[in-house]
């Protein structure tokens, strides 16, 4: 099968000047566990930062009143707590359903991937259809996949580092670096899914179409840079675009926030945050490019 090299930007749709809250998209976050509310603050914030109308944060109550304090913009709810503060099965019924009131969800930063986690997340990508991003420990708990299929059914986007990808293909980390086009290929043909495989040029692809990101810079190889994607991605997925554009524009202009935080305040000082304050710049060059 040939593959298409895509090497243009997708064209995002104008917000109507009549436009609401409701128009723009409604994302909802699965994300944090007791230590990485962090984790779920930077998802939750870049999809409001990507575009979304509205963003709803799920997460364990006990860390619930940390991450409603960090951002006066989304919306919180609290789910019951289950061993050392992270999400179990008796939150699965609650969770499905909440996640089907989403036009968008995104999954995993911070969650954790004890077997009752695991159970959570698998039972959400098996019964909700709506269009979700899995990143972080939403990908850890399928590794390794082996001849199963993640979803090859619902508009997934998977944003994996080498290692995480190299764990769910059951080979080494040094094996997809040596060869990421052709891992991340097989990968997301095989899964029916298109595939964000991070690191300097990050890939996107769907197993028919590829394309090479040329925004970003060695600043944004920081904690939390992964959480800020993973939101912008779903924020754009609310939006509508189709799950390839959605992944594509979404790593431009996360790497293009890297790229604006940097020339101001040097590549050694970035931290994650950072990038949701360039996130408006990204955008107007986006825009007006």
């Amino acid at each position: 099968m040939a593959i298409e090299r895509i090497t243009s930007l997708p064209k995002l749709p104008k917000r109507p000047r009549d436009g609401h809250k409701g128009t723009f998209g409604h994302v909802r976050v699965l994300a944090g566990s007791v230590g990485m509310s962090g984790a779920a603050v930077l998802c939750a914030t870049a999809a409001l930062r990507g575009g979304a109308g509205t963003v709803l944060l799920a997460t364990p109550r006990v860390i619930q009143p940390i991450v409603a304090a960090a951002q006066s913009c989304y919306t919180t709810c609290e789910l019951p707590l289950i061993r050392a503060g992270r999400f179990g099965d008796n939150d699965s019924p609650r969770i499905v359903a909440w996640a089907n009131a989403a036009d968008a969800l995104a999954i995993g930063p911070g969650l954790g991937t004890e077997a009752m986690v695991a159970r959570t997340i698998k039972r959400i990508v098996a019964d909700c259809p709506k269009p979700m991003v899995l990143d972080a420990d939403a990908l850890n708990v399928f590794a390794p996949v082996g001849g199963t299929k993640i979803r090859p059914t619902c508009p997934a986007v998977l944003t994996p580092h080498p290692g995480e990808l190299a764990r769910l293909m059951g080979v080494t980390a040094a094996e997809v670096q040596a060869n990421r086009e052709a891992f991340a290929l097989r990968f997301a043909e095989e899964q029916k899914i298109v595939l964000v495989l991070k690191g300097a040029g990050t890939i996107v692809t769907d197993g028919r179409r590829i394309a090479v990101n040329t925004t970003g810079n060695p600043g944004m190889a920081t904690g939390g840079s992964g959480d800020v994607l993973c939101g912008v991605i779903a924020a754009l997925l609310a939006q509508e675009l189709e799950p390839f554009s959605a992944a594509q524009a979404g790593v431009w202009l996360h790497g293009m926030a890297g790229d604006l935080a940097a020339a101001e305040m040097s590549e050694e000082s970035m931290i994650a945050s950072d990038l949701l304050d360039y996130l408006p710049g990204a955008w107007r060059k986006y825009r007006n490019r």
